[in-house]
């Protein structure tokens, strides 16, 4: 094996499986990541475990899965009986402060959504790049906002600098700002020069981008690349296997997505396209400046996203169920000096197994939760007989947990004991539900889904026969959110709409008598 090598993980926010060009999407424009797919190796089956931001991340920077990071939602459980009151207890050094132990120099920059926000994960240099700044104290010790505020001051006054949130959350739009200044921009440039820094050791750099997360806001000119008229319609299925999840009833309506027709789907997938194709360009750059480097054969790249967005498959938004749109993401791993270029992988892959790939690489392998998916490519070590995902707190109707085996996708949902079974080979799409017609395929998958249940931190999903727990089928109050700046005292739409004008005519009554304006 080669000395130990540089490690780059680039991760996107929200970005689908099916989003390059290169693995078949003819549709959209991706020079750069088809250049990473004929660097190294495609995992075509890897699945986010908890598909939301939190858990994700969280998994990615631990290697552990739900039960043990107590995380299965973007909310935060208390640990169970017997189980550390850390995160780091729980699961061991993050994986920034592992490599960092292992004589490797680290960076962090983009989105980590770690709770609390500005949480100390092992990086030597951290710079945040968060979405939303709760506090002006917050939106101060955001390394982007504040480098807005003081590198561009003309553009401080845009209270969502990522595009408008709230009612706008699935509205075509166009970046606030040009595109030298975004936040994908900021990042691509704070990530080469830590490229570039003159150091011996080998570096371990994370890279995190906001986008293509909604709102769907690319920049000029990304922003009209895509005719939405030659974009795909949404994929749907029969209403009762669609909406079998009530979280996608919930979801729509929370995010104001309860309506949305076809016509705005295409021009929102144009615009989702165009948010892809602007990070691709980004990360171009990123790629040209490891390519520059001496050492740039011997350099790991892993590209993944935390999760993906249903884009209006299976009459769906946002993300949160275990449908492939939702839990399906790209997963790219190349590293010229030690792994062959340009194949596609079939192995069983998820976000856990990127611990594994990391340590393995620094010379010593540590997998936690998850396995050792580069033994498994050179036949060292064994792969995966299946994925399991969990969502909604262990013990409550909103759990509901997925077994992926190589053939088979079951579903379980504790909200009214209901399941779900896709043969993978054949409905891809996923829009014919076997559980009724396949029994001894059920059988053996449920009783995987509760065998995965029988772990601290996940028992209560189970019931006094071991079985998983299930409870009388009920519809989700609807609700709606705001997401506003609350760090500029923002925090809804006011009672009456002239209240929304305080700031802005005080504004303008210190220009009239002379005082700042």
């Amino acid at each position: 094996m080669p000395s130990q090598p540089n490690v780059l993980y680039i991760m996107t926010d929200q970005q689908r499986f099916d989003t390059i060009a290169a693995l078949g999407n003819e549709h959209i424009y991706t020079p750069n990541l088809d250049r990473l797919v004929r660097r190294g190796l495609t995992f075509t089956n890897a699945y986010s475990t908890c598909p939301v931001c939190v858990p994700a991340r969280y998994t990615v920077r631990t290697g552990c899965e739900p039960p043990t990071l107590r995380i299965f939602s973007n909310a935060r459980s208390q640990p169970v009986e017997g189980q550390a009151s850390t995160m780091e207890g729980r699961c061991g050094p993050y994986l920034p402060r592992t490599l960092q132990q292992r004589g490797y120099r680290t960076f962090g920059i983009g989105k980590f959504h770690t709770q609390p926000w500005d949480e100390e994960l092992g990086y030597d240099v951290h710079l945040h790049s968060e979405e939303l700044y709760g506090t002006p104290a917050q939106r101060r010790g955001d390394a982007y906002a504040r480098w807005i505020a003081d590198q561009h001051p003309a553009f401080d006054y845009i209270e969502a600098l990522m595009g408008e949130r709230t009612e706008m959350y699935y509205m075509p739009q166009v970046s606030p700002l040009p595109a030298e200044l975004t936040v994908e921009h900021w990042a691509a440039d704070r990530a080469i020069e830590q490229l570039q820094v003159d150091d011996t050791r080998p570096f371990f750099g994370f890279v995190s981008f906001i986008g293509p997360h909604p709102p769907f806001a690319p920049p000029v000119p990304f922003n009209r690349m895509y005719d939405p008229d030659r974009m795909p319609n949404p994929i749907r299925g029969d209403p009762a296997t669609d909406l079998m999840d009530e979280q996608i009833r919930w979801m729509n309506y929370i995010i104001w997505a309860d309506d949305i027709s076809d016509a705005r789907a295409r021009s929102l997938k144009a615009r989702y396209y165009g948010e892809i194709s602007y990070i691709d360009d980004c990360l171009g750059r990123i790629l040209d400046t490891v390519e520059a480097r001496p050492d740039a054969d011997n350099t790991l790249i892993c590209f993944f996203a935390d999760h993906g967005d249903h884009l209006g498959d299976h009459r769906a938004w946002q993300k949160e169920s275990f449908f492939e749109a939702s839990t399906h993401v790209p997963f790219l791993v190349s590293w010229p000096a030690a792994l062959p270029a340009g194949e596609r992988r079939e192995e069983l892959a998820c976000l856990t197994d990127l611990f594994g790939i990391a340590t393995h690489a620094a010379g010593d392998v540590e997998k936690r939760d998850g396995v050792d998916l580069l033994g498994a490519v050179a036949g060292t070590a064994p792969a995966r007989p299946w994925v399991t995902g969990m969502y909604g707190e262990p013990g409550s109707s909103l759990f509901k947990i997925m077994v992926r085996d190589p053939d088979w996708k079951y579903i379980y949902f504790a909200n009214g004991g209901r399941a779900q079974l896709f043969d993978m080979r054949q409905d891809r799409r996923e829009l014919h539900n076997l559980a009724g017609s396949c029994p001894e395929v059920v059988r053996r998958l449920h009783a995987a889904a509760a065998a995965a249940c029988d772990v601290p931190g996940a028992r209560e999903a189970l019931d006094a026969d071991g079985d998983l727990r299930a409870f009388p089928l009920e519809a989700r109050p609807l609700t709606r959110i705001h997401q506003f700046d609350q760090s500029r005292g923002v925090s809804g739409f006011p009672e009456r709409p002239e209240d929304a004008l305080h700031a802005y005519r005080a504004r303008q009554d210190r220009a009239r008598t002379g005082g700042d304006a």
